[in-house]
């Protein structure tokens, strides 16, 4: 699976809601964790409870990552990847050092304003790179397709890196991320808001396997 749903929810309720409407629709769930400060939106902004159905990729849009991840983490299912973004990380060295100290895989998200010329001192230990299409911190989101050329750039420097484009996903612009070089692929609006997503996340399934 190369497409994951994601989840934008400002409580436990709207999380549960969520979490039953998408289940058998993916193996693995997008969080979006916005703290009303990076972004001018809140999401999963509290005390958050998941459940063992769906594996989970979490997404920090949040002034101090560092200071979430040790004061979240515990009492989550583990998830499967961390993302921060790259403009809220203080110290970048010590932060790709222990997350590979713990296990876990070095993830990047950069906004629309971030080059790669900025993220290039770092993509040599890097995993994952989130490119953003959309300004972050809501469904729906302006698509940006001129940020689909930092993928290129992102795999010229270091070929391994997994690249996930995230915002504005639909059956035509995620054949534009595909044909760009992107690997995964993150859907809020067309999938999780669909009233069938699991007829969405077909229709996007079947624009990249042709």
């Amino acid at each position: 699976m190369r497409i994951f749903p994601s989840i934008v929810a400002k409580n436990q309720a709207e999380l549960d809601i969520l979490l039953k409407k998408l289940r058998g629709v993916a193996p693995t769930l997008h969080l979006d964790v916005v703290d009303g400060k990076f972004a001018y939106n809140n999401s999963l902004h509290f005390k958050f409870k998941l459940n063992k159905n769906f594996k989970y990729n979490i997404h920090l849009m949040v002034q101090d990552p560092v200071h979430w991840i040790q004061n979240n983490c515990v009492h989550l299912v583990k998830p499967e990847l961390i993302i921060s973004q790259f403009e809220t990380v203080k110290d970048k060295e010590k932060y790709i050092s222990e997350m590979k100290h713990n296990g876990m895989k070095i993830a990047f998200a950069i906004t629309p304003e971030t080059t790669v010329a900025k993220l290039k001192p770092y993509l040599s230990k890097v995993d994952y790179v989130l490119v953003l299409t959309v300004h972050p911190g809501f469904y729906g989101g302006k698509y940006l397709k001129q940020e689909l050329k930092k993928i290129p750039q992102i795999k010229k420097i270091n070929h391994r890196i997994k690249v996930i484009v995230d915002g504005g996903m639909n059956p035509a612009t995620i054949k534009d991320a595909q044909k760009a070089g992107a690997d995964y692929f993150v859907s809020g609006s067309f999938v999780s808001k669909s009233d069938d997503p699991q007829k969405a996340i077909k229709m996007l399934q079947k624009a990249i396997s042709n």
